[in-house]
């Protein structure tokens, strides 16, 4: 397939992470009806670990946003590991974006925007961009940034 996302991964010269184990009593996906949705993401290296730490004390906002932009390498890998046709997404409906920043810390929104501009870059402008929030908070583990997915599946 010509316009495929695979190729798209493949032309903006991306290389995705290993899909992380499950960490704890849940499925990395599930798909309901014509939804798929993925649990929550964190960014794994290309040598499988985590990136840690907390925005605004040991990163500042562009690494939050790296972080988050690697949070959708991660997802897409999860979701080709564990679904296995991307193509088969038709688009971004939802997304839940927790950065683990300090109290004092208030560009959740821009951090976040590392992987909205990553799945834009993907599925298209008018595909790759769903609803979105984005908050901050203490995650698990010391990520930097977890994030959930919800897409819309072609038929």
């Amino acid at each position: 397939m010509e316009n495929s996302i695979e190729n798209r991964i493949k032309e903006l010269g991306l290389v995705l992470p290993p899909a992380p184990p499950p960490a704890g009593v849940y499925r990395p996906i599930l798909v309901v009806d014509k939804f798929l949705y993925v649990s929550g993401q964190g960014p794994v290296s290309l040598d499988g670990s985590y990136m840690t730490g907390r925005v605004g004390e040991s990163t500042d906002k562009e690494g939050g946003k790296l972080a988050a932009r690697q949070v959708g390498l991660t997802m897409l890998s999860t979701i080709k590991t564990h679904f296995g046709d991307l193509d088969r997404i038709k688009r971004v409906v939802k997304v839940l974006g927790m950065v683990n920043c300090t109290p004092d810390f208030e560009e959740q929104p821009y951090v976040i925007n590392g992987f909205s501009e990553l799945m834009a870059d993907v599925f298209g402008k008018e595909h790759g961009i769903g609803v979105r929030s984005a908050v901050g908070m203490m995650l698990p583990g010391s990520v930097l940034v977890e994030i959930e997915a919800h897409f819309e599946l072609h038929p």
